[in-house]
């Protein structure tokens, strides 16, 4: 039986009880209502001040049924409520130490800092996405989204050192800055930042001018939702074809394909081949849609000449098998 349920068993026990004993000292001994509620609680809790009234024989009978009526429901209430302390208690418990593993073996993973609507959906859409979170959040209402998602969460400022080291910022693989206002963003980018140069930080703005200052703390990428629904809004008038397909590619009804991203290893068989010779479309079967060198420059729809290089990234187009044997060529 559920928590609830026994709660809700307890509550009615109790007072069916204290109606029956109301009732009872009513019909029996022709009290008043309030004399039969006060005889009855007085029974129950075993106060022991007297009778208020002369009990007649059938009174006491009927009391002496009530004498243990009254402890059998006031053992099961109390023990039902010491149950439902203990449990939820001991849950709360489990889950901090639950947590706490978790977070222990966290690596190449996401932090996102912020439960509301935007890092919400961030944390779903890499959960959909087979990778693993971790959310920052203060407020302990919005953390208990997290909590019923089973996604990692730690309850605390986001802009803290701590915090950031409790979510293992030295081995994470990405982080979202995604709270409420630009200021706190601001000074959870520097934070980040301090602590791992290296990291990609993408941030959330709400204000056109705080994307600057955002660049400047140290995110990588800004974007603002309200900048970006204007764009899809006017896409939508405009080329209404092109976001259905995209739509439909990457969005709730995925095609079996994805654009992804695959990092040339300086052993692969790729360095030093031309696009032509590589034999990448026949062998992986992917579309190369742009090629991105180790200095940054961008190419895209790169002619067949180009040369691969170490390190450099492929953007290609393909299903999910097709970019693993991709992969396997790349290292």
């Amino acid at each position: 039986m559920s928590t609830g349920r026994r709660l809700q068993l307890a509550l009615i026990l109790l007072t069916v009880v204290v109606l029956t004993g109301t009732v009872g000292f009513h019909v029996i001994e022709n009290w008043s209502w309030f004399d039969g509620f006060y005889m009855t609680l007085t029974t129950m809790t075993t106060i022991g001040y007297g009778e208020i009234h002369p009990l007649s024989r059938d009174g006491r009978i009927f009391n002496s049924f009530m004498i243990v009526a009254s402890v059998l429901a006031g053992g099961f209430v109390i023990a039902t409520f010491t149950q439902t302390l203990l449990e939820f208690e001991f849950g709360k418990a489990l889950g901090r130490r639950r947590m706490e593993r978790e977070l222990a073996k966290l690596s190449g993973h996401y932090i996102v800092c912020g439960a509301g609507r935007v890092g919400r959906t961030v944390a779903r859409q890499l959960k959909e996405r087979g990778q693993t979170c971790v959310i920052i959040e203060r407020d302990p209402a919005r953390a208990r989204w997290a909590e019923d998602e089973k996604v990692p969460v730690i309850i605390g400022n986001a802009s803290s050192e701590e915090n950031l080291q409790k979510a293992h910022i030295d081995t994470a693989k990405g982080f979202i800055a995604a709270v409420s206002t630009d200021a706190e963003n601001i000074y959870i980018v520097l934070t980040a930042r301090g602590l791992r140069p290296d990291l990609q930080i993408i941030a959330r703005a709400s204000e056109e001018e705080a994307t600057s200052k955002l660049l400047r703390a140290g995110a990588s990428r800004v974007l603002s939702p309200y900048h970006f629904i204007g764009h899809r809004m006017v896409q939508l008038l405009l080329h209404p074809n092109v976001l259905d397909f995209v739509d439909a590619a990457f969005g709730r009804e995925r095609l079996d394909f994805e654009i992804g991203e695959v990092k040339i290893d300086g052993k692969s068989g790729l360095v030093g081949k031309k696009l032509a010779d590589s034999a990448i479309p026949k062998q992986a079967g992917v579309i190369v849609l742009a090629l991105r060198h180790a200095d940054g420059k961008m190419t895209f729809n790169p002619p067949p000449e180009s040369v691969i290089r170490a390190d450099d990234c492929l953007i290609v187009i393909g299903g999910d098998e097709q970019l693993k044997r991709l992969e396997s060529l790349a290292t």
